[in-house]
């Protein structure tokens, strides 16, 4: 295995010329910016970062596209990249500028820099190959609602932070990519007051603008896996490498072998992937390949993908774009989940298409309605979110397998949760968050809930700032803080104090007083407020009396809930 030495900067403009490209086994970008901002700050002060693994081959080998635009100007073969893409892909978005590009999606990564940071470390960070589920909380979230002064107690500690407007328009704030791309202080340097060199902070800030566009000559040292080695090789190379501390999940790693049994096959599954999201059903490659290994071994775990065949991978995921199909248009025509988002886990579909699958498409009608009643409470419940969700998995599908039918299936669950009904406890303290406000979203829907003013039906497939759905504080936020501080940030946030409107009305209401904006509504014609099983009594839309409210509005929403899921 050759060894070589290649600056952040090299490494930069060797994904632009495509003289380094991505492998058909490499999974998409999937860090999130904060993970951007902590790479940033490991380099620039000069922590060590990782090998780079690449493979030099004169053999055809299909591609993958990286998440920044290139410009094809290499000459001769390319390096293929093994290991390093999510640092590669982010430098080089914050570097050169350019939107990451993810399914179809485009976001700019803007990190900011702090001009007057402190000298010692002031925060642990950390640096990771893998983003699991996209659930950390960013800078910008950190920031929200506070005023301009707790903005600047909380970040001055911070190096790196990720941008919001409220810190890019201070004066110590600049934007890492705005440095990079230019070579004079200037614009930094007077933005941040400094107009002269005699002025107490002009060498220290000049000092920091260099050692952070030095994070150019940051070197990586660059492992290069020899021609001689096959594909089948370097797939189990990148397996073993990406399966140290867990960096991928098990679906990449799937990924990989699969690919290096069926080369091409990524391109299949990506355009059957845009397929689905293009029917609301945006799905990572993981829950498509796991409906194939479904079909294929009868169980959910990617542990067995690696004993089978070319033919027999392509066969199955004949068979599973079907299953997904049926599971996507079952869960969409039946049970009226319109949209991914609606799930409290993607999970459910593999087990409504295995069940198809073994019904081959032909189900009686009343297991289908029984089916549908079952993802509907599974779904309510959280069936997935209880413990190892492929072990549930595991466990549905061993029930359809073994013959089983849907009756089983609910017994499962019940064993699991307890009882099937929705009490009021079930709700308290949840928030949007939770897979009950999805199921609210589904029980208000079919009663007809409309927004307040434009009588439009809620629906998450709305589009336009005016109409777009919206979840609304019916006592509104900013108004509880200013009337009733001693709340908890649950109490303000519950699932009961929750409506759903379109983004037009919301903005009208903003923090108005609730005994002002709901009274007109209880008198409106078509109940806009029952159809949200929204207390309708004036007396209660005082903060005096907002926890009454929210007792009564529980209550209101589980007898709804379990009229849905038992109809």
């Amino acid at each position: 295995m050759a060894k070589a030495e290649y600056s952040v900067a090299e490494l930069v403009a060797m994904i632009k010329n495509e003289s380094l490209r991505l492998p058909e086994m490499q999974r998409e970008y999937v860090w999130q910016s904060t993970r951007v901002r902590d790479l940033l700050d490991s380099l620039y002060r000069g922590y060590p970062s990782g090998v780079i693994l690449t493979w030099q081959t004169s053999v055809p080998v299909a591609l993958n596209e990286f998440a920044v635009p290139t410009e094809g100007k290499t000459v001769g073969k390319p390096m293929l990249l093994l290991d390093g893409q999510q640092r590669l892909t982010s430098l080089s978005a914050v570097l050169r500028g350019e939107h990451i590009s993810v399914r179809g999606r485009k976001r700019p990564i803007d990190i900011l820099f702090n001009l007057n940071h402190p000298d010692e470390v002031s925060l642990i960070t950390e640096v990771y190959e893998n983003d699991e589920e996209n659930d950390e909380i960013d800078d910008t979230d950190e920031i929200n609602d506070a005023d301009e002064h707790d903005v600047q107690r909380r970040m001055r500690l911070r190096t790196f932070v990720v941008a919001s407007k409220a810190l890019a328009a201070m004066p110590n704030w600049v934007s890492v990519t705005e440095v990079m791309k230019t070579p004079s202080d200037k614009t930094f340097l007077e933005k941040a007051g400094i107009t002269g060199f005699d002025h107490p902070d002009y060498e220290k800030y000049t000092r920091r603008l260099s050692r952070l566009r030095a994070i150019k000559d940051y070197v990586y040292r660059v492992d290069v896996l020899e021609d001689t080695m096959s594909y089948e090789e370097v797939t189990e190379i990148f397996v073993r490498v990406n399966s140290l501390g867990a960096k991928l999940r098990s679906s990449d790693l799937a990924l990989a072998q699969i690919t290096a049994r069926w080369p091409g096959s990524l391109s299949q599954f990506q355009t059957f992937q845009r397929e689905c999201a293009y029917d609301g059903y945006d799905l990572d490659l993981g829950s498509h390949l796991r409906m194939m290994v479904a079909i294929l071994t009868h169980q959910s775990k990617f542990a067995t993908v690696g004993s089978l065949s070319r033919e027999s991978l392509e066969e199955g995921w004949k068979k599973a774009q079907k299953a997904l199909r049926y599971a996507i248009n079952f869960a969409r025509a039946n049970a009226d989940i319109e949209n991914v988002a609606l799930l409290a886990s993607p999970l459910a579909l593999v087990v409504l298409g295995y069940w198809a699958e073994k019904r081959s498409y032909k189900p009686p009608e009343e297991e289908a309605a029984q089916m549908r009643r079952w993802l509907l409470t599974a779904n309510a419940k959280g069936r997935w979110s209880r413990g190892s969700s492929e072990t549930i998995l595991n466990e549905d599908l061993a029930t359809l397998r073994d013959g089983g039918g849907v009756a089983q299936l609910f017994d499962r669950l019940q064993t699991q949760v307890g009882r099937l009904d929705i009490q009021p406890d079930d709700l308290d303290g949840r928030t949007a968050r939770s897979a009950l406000f999805k199921t609210m979203y589904l029980a208000f829907k079919k009663d007809g809930a409309k927004d307040w003013q434009s009588q439009i039906n809620i629906s998450i497939r709305s589009t336009g700032a005016h109409d777009r759905l919206q979840f609304h504080h019916i006592f509104p936020k900013a108004y509880l803080q200013r009337n009733a501080p001693h709340l908890r940030s649950g109490q303000v946030d519950d699932i009961s104090n929750l409506a759903f409107i379109g983004g037009s009305t919301n903005r009208e209401i903003a923090d108005r007083d609730p005994a002002v904006y709901l009274p007109p509504l209880v008198v409106a014609e078509g109940d806009p407020l029952g159809r949200q099983q929204v207390p309708k009594d004036p007396e209660l839309f005082t903060h005096e009396r907002y926890l009454e409210f929210l007792g009564l509005r529980l209550q209101l929403i589980a007898d709804r809930l379990n009229r849905f899921l038992q109809s």
